[in-house]
């Protein structure tokens, strides 16, 4: 077959969650003999992090904003290659399109009870577009892939879809995020966002989802405790934000051990991981969970969530806490600060867990897919 992959937001520069897996996705079929010829149609942008190569061909498409790159520019270019199966990677696709469509929709968080008020425009922008085109491609799509069991789960039992149109292909992670750097390398990156070792790290953001001012709370509670008081490090968040948190919530006392930082390029994650005392991952609803598997693979102890897909990628032995309760987050991260030989267990888990999950997996059940709609086909 002619293959179209959507791949918008690859050549952005401060590439985020759902960009990555694409990504990754992309690097390892252009190594395989996949049998289709493949045409990968991307926005222009800075980082041009992908080439054309035999069979494999990088297409770029203007457009000037997301739903008109892919209600406008996105079909017409299917429509000009001749494209048999169109894969959308970001839980949106064309309402009008020539072809059948492949859907990756990695979660349906927009069709549940928004947890807080979200004063990002983008991130609210992006919540109506995903309600209002969702429901309209689902019937045009053979299948629909998936992140998690637990997501699997969630959009048949909110969705009127066969069972078997629905599959399930974890995520990966990239093989950089290990305990040691390869080679004679200096692993200080994490200097360039914070001066010391043994910190609690955290990714926050506008989200809701992220659960930041509670862990920021739960945070608070921790270093009250503490005798080490160890610092947060609070990545992609901004002073602007904090502030009115540290108002509302008295924290004065707490505020000079919290280290922000805005963007953290995703080369530096692993230093930052390696150095980090623990990894906090307390949101309150995640389909999958990449940073929990790079923070593992990193040897860096892990505080996750009891919910949604968190106990299924984090496994059975992962530190869980409820993270509506700031006490349950606190204590464990007292606990894994007074009981040394908790954090080298967890420690040992996550690299066992960790090991069972890849790209190149991820990548060949993909292949396993094209090759089986093919067939149908």
């Amino acid at each position: 077959m002619k293959i179209g992959i959507e791949a918008q937001r690859i050549f952005r520069q401060r590439k985020h969650g759902m960009d990555y897996v694409v990504l990754e996705e992309l690097k390892r079929l252009q190594k395989m003999e996949t049998g289709h010829e493949l045409f990968v149609f991307v926005k222009p942008g800075p980082d041009r992090c992908l080439q054309s190569s035999p069979g494999f061909h990088v297409v770029e498409l203007n457009g000037p904003s997301y739903p008109l790159w892919e209600q406008v520019a996105l079909p017409l270019a299917a429509c000009r290659y001749g494209i048999d199966l169109l894969h959308c990677t970001s839980n949106t696709a064309p309402i009008l399109c020539h072809c059948p469509l492949l859907l990756t929709l990695h979660d349906i968080i927009f069709l549940e009870k928004r947890d807080g008020g979200n004063k990002s425009l983008y991130q609210n922008l992006g919540w109506h577009y995903r309600r209002w085109v969702v429901p309209r491609i689902l019937g045009k799509c053979r299948r629909i892939i998936t992140v998690s069991d637990f997501e699997r789960q969630n959009i048949l039992g909110k969705l009127s879809i066969r069972p078997e149109r629905v599959v399930r292909i974890y995520n990966g992670y990239n093989c950089w995020f290990t305990p040691k750097p390869a080679g004679d390398v200096t692993d200080d990156a994490y200097r360039r966002y914070i001066d010391r070792e043994g910190y609690f790290f955290f990714i926050g953001n506008t989200d809701p989802k992220k659960n930041t001012e509670r862990t920021i709370l739960a945070y608070a509670r921790y270093w009250r405790q503490s005798e080490q008081k160890r610092p947060l490090l609070l990545a992609d968040f901004s002073a602007a934000r904090l502030q009115p948190i540290i108002e509302r919530n008295g924290l004065h006392d707490v505020a000079s051990s919290m280290v922000l930082t805005d963007y953290v390029d995703n080369r530096h994650l692993p230093s930052i991981y390696r150095h980090a005392f623990a990894f906090l991952y307390t949101s309150l609803r995640e389909s999958f969970g990449i940073p929990l598997l790079e923070a593992m693979a990193c040897a860096t102890p892990v505080v996750t969530s009891n919910t949604s897909s968190m106990p299924e990628i984090g496994g059975s032995e992962a530190a869980l806490v409820d993270p509506f309760s700031e006490e349950s987050i606190s204590g464990m991260m007292l606990r894994i600060e007074r009981e040394a030989d908790y954090r080298n267990q967890l420690v040992e888990w996550g690299l066992q867990r960790a090991r069972l999950f890849s790209w190149d997996e991820t990548a060949r059940q993909l292949l396993q897919l094209y090759d089986q709609l093919a067939d149908e086909r």
